[in-house]
């Protein structure tokens, strides 16, 4: 069993930073590439990013450069630092983990860019 937990969103500025956290309980998290989704207003879910378990990432082409995603393999956990944040990067943001074909969802963390 999988659990992910997301924190860190939040309201910002555009040209703002913000840094998601993806805390995990149980063994499958180190074993397994972890994703970054997220779902603006009225939109469908997207990748935003992802790591392996080697640490190869991979980003959506809107956020390269601007976001990076990191992974702590002693803490269980996976980051998603966002930079020059932009208003349409407003939107509910999503740790997934896909053990044997099965996807594992956190609750979701919220972050809104507006001036």
């Amino acid at each position: 069993q999988v659990q992910l937990v997301e924190s860190g969103g939040g309201s910002v500025q555009p040209g703002g930073s913000l840094r998601l956290s993806c805390v995990a309980a149980g063994s499958a998290f180190n074993l397994n590439t972890v994703r970054w989704y997220r779902q603006g207003p009225g939109k469908q879910r997207e990748l935003v990013a992802a790591i392996t378990r080697y640490g190869t990432t991979d980003y959506a082409n809107s956020v390269k450069g601007r976001f990076t995603i990191s992974r702590d393999t002693a803490k269980n956990t996976a980051y998603l630092q966002m930079n020059s944040l932009k208003a349409e990067d407003t939107a509910d943001y999503y740790c997934n983990l896909r053990v044997f074909e099965r996807d594992y969802w956190g609750q979701g963390t919220q972050v809104t860019v507006s001036s």
